[in-house]
């Protein structure tokens, strides 16, 4: 279960007359992480499916055809049309019919994967049309999935105090990671009591998926809609309701007022992709920004691993059921690894982490290349030594990504943008994610059956890479309200550079000092009340 954001609730708000140790700020971060879930069980539900020999069959594909790959990643061109249209729904009908729409659009894309094929005794009387159906299915779940990827952080931050926001979305992608766990343990219990050859065995992990959106359908109804958009929209009678709902009458007039006046100093311009894609557009620097922070994630080589486990640790010698559970034990340790992410994201800082994270990953990924080296190619060497170390190195590794990189890069999107573009900000990310994804799942295959273990020196490679794009660009944005962060464009304008250190004195190099928050007046004050977390 995730955890309660950093301070505890307003004791006086309206929600917390009921069940104190279950608050209306509870519930949000309770459904936003059960929503962002959803990823996480997709990525555990697809790694031991792609090697089961009844689902090979029933596509009528074989276990290295390209076509598993395919399989996979077009469900991240779904994600990436599902983000467009989400954020065009959430900013023109609200956050909550957005996230509602998603919902039912994923569990219309899992039946379509879970009917695939299906007969009674296993044969594939469908033919072709079971491949169809299941690419069907991945393509539409993917519209769902995108869609929520896009809204639910713009949702979380939106209602989160500026000191907190990296810990509540921290806090909801560690749920991400139990969504993979869960998947896996599953996959892997049936596959184990059923064998390989049994539709059920990759049926079931399926089908089981379609609780996340059903709990998530039939619980919306108890949440607010986001009371920014709604005084966006001009409607703040329903703001001051959503915030009645989260504070004390006074509490919420006097965040109503802060709101209001937020949105009177900001452009009334309506903002569109158009402005974030051309270089003379008012978002093109934030927007550059959030394109390079998920392609430095793809080049992290980490949805690599997330979807291929299994075959990574057979890449390091383990045989077929030793490496299935080793991942076991490498998605266990994720998710608990994930609680330091927490912690450590709002006091670190977001720039710190990846940069530092880039930096351990290229080293684990150098080491692994050695381990596959010597399991794969030198005689005399003790497998066993190799496999544990090499297994060590890969925990370690993927405990950095989840602390460094996995949280950071969608975070930073929901902070550097103004509010009319925030949701289509936060789109473009997942756009860029799924673009990056459909490829990295794509040649992943591909590459395993030609490179081998020198894959891991080619990740190596890619994190420097990253990790010095970050380091020469990307900007501090935690501990700062969202206006603060987009004086970080305005200044690198008048600098002309984008190099973080040559911009406002380097001030964005790291989180601000304690008393940088009244430096500006009320630019700080109007985003500094938080939403969900008291003084």
């Amino acid at each position: 279960m995730p955890f309660p954001p950093a301070r505890g609730d307003d004791p006086t708000s309206a929600s917390s007359h009921g069940l104190k140790f279950l608050t209306k700020k509870h519930e949000i971060v309770i459904f936003s992480s059960t929503a962002i879930a959803l990823y996480g069980y997709d990525q555990g539900m697809m790694s031991l499916i792609n090697t089961n020999r009844s689902y090979l069959s029933t596509m009528a594909i074989s276990g290295d055809s390209p076509i598993v790959g395919i399989i996979v990643s077009v469900y991240y061109l779904g994600c990436t049309v599902g983000a467009v249209l989400a954020s065009y729904w959430a900013d023109k009908k609200g956050r909550k019919p957005s996230i509602s729409a998603c919902l039912v659009t994923s569990m219309v894309g899992n039946l379509l994967m879970f009917v695939a094929g299906m007969s009674p005794n296993g044969s594939n009387p469908w033919g072709g049309a079971a491949i169809a159906f299941v690419v069907a299915g991945r393509i539409i779940l993917g519209l769902g999935v995108g869609g929520i990827d896009a809204t639910i952080p713009v949702y979380s931050a939106e209602l989160t105090r500026d000191k907190s926001r990296g810990r509540a979305l921290a806090q909801e992608f560690q749920m991400n990671i139990l969504g993979l766990l869960v998947a896996f343990s599953i996959n892997l219990g049936v596959t184990i009591a059923l064998g390989k050859d049994n539709q059920w065995a990759w049926r079931i992990p399926i089908v089981v998926m379609q609780a996340f959106p059903i709990l998530l359908v039939s619980s919306i109804s108890r949440l607010p809609e986001s009371p920014r958009w709604l005084v966006s929209q001009g409607q703040d009678g329903d703001a001051m309701e959503a915030l009645t709902a989260l504070f004390d009458e006074s509490k919420a007039k006097e965040t109503l007022d802060e709101l209001l006046q937020a949105q009177a100093e900001e452009s009334d311009e309506g903002m569109g992709y158009i402005d974030m894609i051309l270089p003379r557009g008012t978002q093109f620097h934030p927007t550059m920004l959030t394109v390079m922070g998920q392609i430095n994630q793809a080049l992290t080589g980490y949805g690599a691993v997330s979807v291929y486990g299994p075959q990574i640790f057979e890449l390091l010698g383990f045989g077929v059921r030793s490496a299935e559970l080793v991942t076991l034990g490498n998605y266990a340790s994720y998710f608990f690894m994930m609680t330091i992410a927490w912690i450590t994201i709002d006091t670190l800082g977001r720039r710190k982490l990846m940069i530092w994270g880039s930096v351990g990953l290229s080293i684990c990924f150098a080491l692994l290349t050695i381990c596959g080296g010597l399991s794969l190619d030198v005689a005399h060497v003790s497998i066993l030594g190799v496999e544990i170390f090499g297994s060590i190195v890969l925990f370690i590794a993927t405990a950095i990504f989840g602390v460094c990189w996995l949280t950071t890069v969608w975070l930073i999107p929901t902070e550097i943008y103004p509010n009319s573009a925030r949701a289509l900000g936060s789109s473009a990310s997942v756009i860029v994610w799924g673009v990056a994804n459909f490829a990295i799942t794509l040649l992943t295959p591909i590459m395993f059956n030609n490179l081998k273990y020198w894959l891991f020196l080619v990740f190596s490679a890619t994190n420097a890479i990253a990790g010095w794009w970050t380091w020469s660009y990307s900007p501090e944005t935690g501990g700062r309200s969202f206006e603060e962060n987009q004086r970080f464009f305005i200044s690198a304008t008048e600098s002309d550079s984008w190099a973080v250190r040559k911009i406002d004195g380097g001030k964005f190099l790291h989180m601000p000092r304690k008393d940088s928050s009244v430096e500006s007046g009320k630019t700080g004050q109007t985003e500094a009340t938080p939403l969900l977390g008291s003084h």
